[in-house]
């Protein structure tokens, strides 16, 4: 009896691997999706996020248009992060690791 040895779950992880690699484009609902800011805050999505901050942002204009400060003071006082930035690596990170994982047991 010879052993096999299952490298399925290998060769997902580099199928997904290789799809990460280079630069992307993704969405700021996709990036910081519903388990993310339920995680970091009591909202339960990122819309009721944008809606609790009192800023109108139905835009990239409208959200680039917020004062830095009051945002970052928005985002200290709701989230679990310091920064907006810190907050949006973080979510690079979720989500870098999603798709890393993505089809895997």
């Amino acid at each position: 009896m010879k052993n096999e040895v299952d490298f399925t779950g290998l060769e997902q992880l580099s199928k997904n691997a290789s799809e990460l690699s280079g630069e992307h484009s993704v969405q700021m609902g996709e990036l910081m999706d519903p388990k993310f800011i339920s995680n970091c805050s009591q909202y339960s999505n990122l819309d009721e996020l944008f809606n609790a901050s009192g800023f109108k942002i139905e835009s990239n204009e409208d959200f680039e248009a917020i004062p830095d400060e009051k945002w970052e003071s928005f985002i200290q006082e709701n989230t679990t992060y310091e920064s907006w930035q810190e907050m949006q690596e973080a979510a690079g990170v979720e989500y870098a690791r999603n798709m890393l994982l993505k089809g895997l047991k």
